[in-house]
């Protein structure tokens, strides 16, 4: 029998008595596993081997497990600085906790969201106490780490480790899962009685080359027959993000409605995020709890000086007779702190003001399609970072009416026909409303913006004298009602799924 060389290594290498993988087989033969997996299926079809095949799982720490693993849990920590306070007498102050446990930013969230689940604790009203009878040196999670620290890629079932243990590990992202298909090759008794009869290395030439055709050796040789019905390696193509086409296409929408588009820094001042939105310095959302400030450089250098005059008397006193402002103390410094922008109205305050393409005269009508961030919490409809359609018109007796028609006529360009209105609070804009879509799959109703009228406290710093309508649009929830995605994680982000990406129909 004649066989082609690779084919002869792999019979060489395998075995009639146990089975054998095909890395152990590339490792014998130093072909790459790729060649032997096709010389396998060859041998098969030839009654040479018979070819098993079973799917592991293996499981390994992510880099943020092997961080807790070295050092602890969030929430052990938590735990143990409750115990350092005193809170296993009586409830202690979650600020002082927490910054005695040294947690910051994410860590504090995940450390609170885990704390009573596992029993160390309550929290309540701002205070934390602690279980003087839990016990850290049990917890499930953490000694699961800890076995897992030091081990890669370790197959599941040769862990001692609980599947609801691991299951809660995964879903903190502390733990990766890893499927892999493993063939293995058994020697049937035809190629045990073919290897000792012997068998001949046939020489066969795979491709067509240059030197054979002008050699005129192509005459002479064996050509390797093709496998016409195996399978051939997969190659996808490059193709713009279903989220990228959308936001071209509202680009395309928004435009087509009279509207430029805005451009601008995505970190920016606070001042320009906030203080020209009339929102109050000790605004909630105005802690390190909700934004992402920058490490360096801290602080903006210029700002408009007539500006920043205006705007802190806005907050400090008031705008107009009735105007009372919020009595609070005003920060310039705290005003010139850099962070991600969490959304792109400080776009439309910088156009607003003049500063960034000189002064504006109604009619006006901008828009943007940009990337905001904010430190939410992850769930199917939050992310750390997504998409905003800023939107405002600048004219002469605008009205709550023109802002819904608007909206009305906005989202019919992309199917959806039945936005439902709630009225709302925003420091900046009154009167204010949400607006809500009804998911096409669950039937519930989602979140898609928020919009409003800009506040006298708002403009009249910027140098407005008429009615500015204006909204905040989430781009990835209108791509929920447009396609069905219950979990903007499906399309977004390091869990996005690709082949759901490959697939999905983009719909003009």
């Amino acid at each position: 029998m004649q066989l082609p060389a690779q084919q002869v290594a792999v019979l060489e290498a395998a075995s009639a008595d146990e089975a054998t993988s095909v890395d152990a087989l590339a490792a014998a033969t130093d072909l790459p596993p790729e060649t032997v997996t096709g010389a396998v299926f060859e041998l098969e079809d030839e009654g040479l081997v018979a070819v098993s095949e079973r799917v592991d799982e293996t499981i390994a720490l992510t880099d943020e497990g092997r961080e807790y693993a070295e050092e602890t849990l969030p929430e052990v920590r938590l735990y143990e600085a409750a115990l350092e306070a005193g809170a296993d007498d009586d409830p202690v102050s979650m600020g002082q906790v927490i910054g005695a446990s040294g947690l910051e930013g994410g860590a504090v969230d995940i450390a609170l969201s885990n704390y009573a689940r596992k029993g160390y604790g309550v929290i309540d009203s701002g205070e934390i106490t602690a279980d003087p009878d839990a016990d850290p040196a049990a917890d499930a999670e953490a000694n699961a780490l800890a076995a897992l620290a030091d081990v890669d890629d370790a197959p599941v079932d040769s862990v001692d480790i609980d599947a609801d243990t691991l299951d809660q590990l995964e879903r903190r992202g502390l733990l990766e899962r890893h499927e892999s298909t493993v063939r293995e090759v058994t020697l049937t008794e035809l190629a045990v009685t073919e290897l000792m009869a012997g068998i001949e290395t046939a020489e066969t030439v795979g491709q067509v080359t240059p030197e054979l055709l002008t050699s005129g050796e192509w005459e002479d040789v064996e050509f390797a027959e093709y496998n016409v019905e195996a399978d051939a390696e997969q190659f996808e193509g490059g193709k713009v993000h279903i989220l990228r086409q959308t936001a071209e296409r509202v680009k395309d929408v928004l435009v087509g409605m009279g509207f430029q588009e805005m451009e601008g820094p995505h970190v920016d001042a606070d001042f320009w995020i906030n203080d020209c939105l009339f929102m109050p310095q000790d605004h909630p959302a105005r802690t390190h709890w909700d934004r992402f400030a920058l490490e360096q450089p801290t602080h903006i250098d210029e700002l408009p000086e007539d500006l920043v005059d205006r705007v802190e008397r806005a907050h400090k006193e008031g705008v107009g007779p009735d105007g009372e402002g919020y009595h609070s103390p005003w920060d310039e410094d705290f005003a010139r702190a850099l962070a991600l922008r969490g959304h792109t109205t400080s776009l439309s305050t910088r156009y607003l003001s003049g500063e960034e393409i000189g002064d504006l005269e109604p009619p006006q009508r901008y828009f943007s399609v940009e990337k905001v961030y904010r430190n939410d919490t992850l769930d199917p409809t939050h992310l750390l970072e997504f998409f905003q359609i800023e939107g405002w018109v600048m004219a002469e007796d605008l009205s709550v009416r023109d802002l819904m028609g608007t909206f009305e006529e906005f989202y019919a360009q992309f199917g959806i026909e039945d936005i439902q209105f709630k009225p709302h609070y925003n420091p900046y804009t009154e009167p204010s409303f949400e607006l809500f879509g009804t998911h096409p799959t669950t039937g519930e109703l989602v979140e898609i913006g928020n919009s409003g009228i800009f506040r006298e406290e708002m403009l009249e710093p910027l140098g407005v004298e008429c009615d500015v309508m204006a909204w905040g649009l989430a781009l990835e929830r209108l791509l929920m009602l447009m396609y069905g995605f219950e979990d903007i994680r499906d399309i977004h982000g390091t869990l996005c799924d690709l082949e759901l990406l490959r697939e999905t129909e983009v719909t003009y």
